[in-house]
């Protein structure tokens, strides 16, 4: 089959970083990419400015023309997205609801690149819900979308382990490249017909919630394993926060070390920023200041006096 042959005629529809690399992708494989969908542009930095999701800068870049409705759900939308007569539509952390009209219109679908192993972690936060819940794999499923949140028959999917290095920005770009190989094996597939979707089983169904700022703060009284999670997890986004004193940090490392019963949760146990937890211990090994660039703890402990037995403010427990 020659790359002409085999090339389509795609929508792409996305907004993160994360869909960046399947963009790209698809481009080079030789697909056209008649329009691509992304989320209208945001206020953000000190000016508030509208600021171009990375897709729409990408696309931007490239000459590709964009699309930015604020919803798909009108019928002038939908007619818009039926005269691109589309071969198929990929998907990837788009953000907006298709509607069954929309799902309907390309030819062979609608085909969405999601960050887990359906049907664990459908939802919002796949990569970051699988860290802080301690599984020892995640991956890629490819499916062909229907009207549910996740819950389209699977297409592809492929497996990556979760080590205790691994942080959610070192999977975002794990995941990101391995769906940008699995949406062209899956494209491939299902335009020759050689791929059949199957669906997702019943059991193992688990929802990846929105991040918040409101999980950020570390509970001492908790054990050091989780809080070591929770560290990888929220880095970049939200990060994890630990109160000393008056001064909020974020704590981008830490290690769990063993603790002595008897240590009241929040305690600080050494010179090294260790602190006891509900079980064991978690030592920091580098944080962010407020304002401030990220640094060793050794370098901030030089300047910023935390005895031995300094207690660390505990979060509100939750109701």
């Amino acid at each position: 089959m020659s790359q002409a042959a085999s090339s389509l005629r795609l929508a792409f529809m996305g907004t993160p970083d994360f869909a960046v690399p399947v963009l790209r992708a698809l481009a080079e494989a030789g697909h056209e990419i008649a329009a691509v969908y992304s989320q209208p542009p945001r206020p953000a930095g000190r000016g508030h400015k509208p600021r171009p999701s990375p897709v729409q800068a990408f696309a931007a870049e490239q000459g590709w023309p964009v699309r930015t409705p604020s919803s798909l759900k009108d019928t002038e939308a939908q007619a818009a997205f039926a005269a691109l007569d589309l071969d198929a539509a990929v998907v990837v952390a788009y953000g907006l609801i298709l509607p069954p009209a929309v799902l309907a219109a390309p030819r062979l679908g609608c085909l969405n690149v999601h960050a887990s192993l359906l049907p664990r972690w459908r939802g919002a936060a796949p990569i970051q819900r699988a860290i802080l819940a301690g599984d020892a794999q995640t991956g890629v499923t490819v499916m062909q979308m229907d009207a549910g949140l996740d819950t389209g028959p699977m297409l592809l999917c492929e497996a990556v382990p979760i080590t205790e290095s691994t942080t959610a920005s070192s999977l975002h770009d794990t995941l990101a490249a391995l769906g940008a190989r699995l949406i062209l094996e899956a494209l491939r597939g299902v335009a020759t017909g050689a791929l059949i979707a199957h669906p997702q089983p019943d059991a193992g169904v688990s929802y990846a919630a929105k991040l918040s700022k409101t999980e950020s703060a570390l509970d001492w009284r908790r054990p050091a394993a989780e809080l070591a999670r929770q560290v990888r997890a929220f880095t970049p986004w939200p990060g994890a926060s630990a109160q000393l004193g008056a001064e909020k940090i974020k704590v981008l490392a830490a290690e769990v070390v063993a603790g002595q019963d008897g240590d009241a949760p929040g305690t600080v146990l050494d010179e090294g920023f260790t602190v006891a937890c509900g079980q064991g211990a978690l030592r920091i090994t580098q944080l962010q200041r407020a304002g401030k660039a990220a640094m060793a703890a050794t370098e901030f402990l030089r300047g910023f006096a935390l005895p031995k037995g300094t207690r660390l403010a505990l979060p509100p427990k939750e109701s």
